[in-house]
């Protein structure tokens, strides 16, 4: 009845309605600091329900018959962001047990050995053995961090001080707080170049993400297009191909990218863009700004009515 549902709402043709799914990590085991976060094993249900529900493409190939009006009903993507070291050893095995395709955007500057900011932040609390974070040095104020709830928080309530902040001082602040918490940091939580290879030799897309995942909207039309076109040529030198796609990072519209970095996308030649707007694409929506949305549900019935909802309301 669900197959027919979504059947009914996303329609072979000019009808046509785009889900794509949007992913970042997909860890071993469960976090019992994010208790939410993707792991391998509801991962492997949820694409065990995809392969049943929808007519999964490559996004390239996708945005083509969507444009051409030429999709097949209950069409959809699966894409990744940021270019975690998970990615490759945990995703990736599961996708090709379900004979699936995905697209991952990488932010190719924390490739090989890299961190993203927030992981450092994280990371720091994670591993922190004192009762109270210490952060009145850097202007940030004092944290408990004794109990999982304590680190629950002050992680949610640091990351919202410093997100928006300059990409150079988020990354200083986060190293600071990392010195002064005395705490050892991973590595490794990054891709790197062999993995990235050997992610598109296994029939994976890959696209452009930036360099450093900065707020594209607080960026000059110079910065902006820095950020983006670098992460472009890297990733073509890399793989010896021509890189079409790309997502905004954070990808909230008008408030993670402007118009105006729409357009420097658009004039760095590539096919599609992608969002992180909820909804469903139509054939005569900007590609630019193609929507994404994943539901939330750990249940079958609810993940795939939440996808029908979605569906429904493009």
């Amino acid at each position: 009845m669900l197959k027919q549902l979504l059947g009914w709402a996303s329609p072979a043709g000019t009808k046509a309605r785009l889900s794509v799914l949007i992913f970042h990590r997909v860890l071993p085991e469960p976090d019992v600091l994010f208790p939410d976060e993707m792991h391998a094993r509801r991962f492997a249900e949820v694409c065990s329900w995809i392969r049943l529900w929808f007519n999964v493409l490559p996004l390239d190939q996708a945005v083509m018959h969507l444009k051409a009006g030429t999709l097949p009903a209950r069409a959809a993507c699966i894409t990744f962001d940021d270019g975690y070291a998970d990615n490759f050893q945990v995703a990736l095995p599961i996708l090709q047990q379900h004979g699936l395709a995905a697209t991952f955007f990488i932010a190719t500057g924390f490739l090989d050995g890299g961190r993203m900011w927030n992981d450092t932040l994280i990371e720091t609390v994670r591993g922190s053995t004192a009762a109270w974070l210490d952060c009145s040095s850097l202007g940030l104020g004092q944290y408990p961090v004794a109990t999982l709830a304590e680190k629950q928080a002050t992680i949610a309530l640091l990351i919202d001080k410093i997100k928006y902040r300059a990409q150079a001082q988020r990354v200083n602040l986060t190293e600071q707080i990392a010195g002064l918490a005395r705490v050892a940091l991973p590595p490794d939580l990054m891709m790197n170049s062999p993995q990235l290879k050997a992610m598109r030799q296994a029939g994976m897309q890959i696209g452009a993400h930036t360099v450093s995942h900065p707020i594209l909207a607080s960026l000059t039309d110079a910065q902006a297009r820095q950020e983006i076109s670098d992460s472009k040529c890297f990733l073509e030198q890399l793989l010896g191909e021509r890189v079409g796609l790309f997502a905004y990072p954070n990808g909230k519209p008008g408030e993670d990218y402007s118009p105006q970095t729409v357009a420097v996308v658009r004039s760095l030649d590539f096919d599609a863009a992608l969002s992180t707007a909820w909804g469903a694409s139509r054939q005569n929506d900007e590609p630019l700004e193609l929507r994404r949305f994943t539901p939330w549900d750990k249940t079958r019935l609810r993940f795939g009515a939440r996808m029908l909802a979605n569906l429904s309301s493009a």
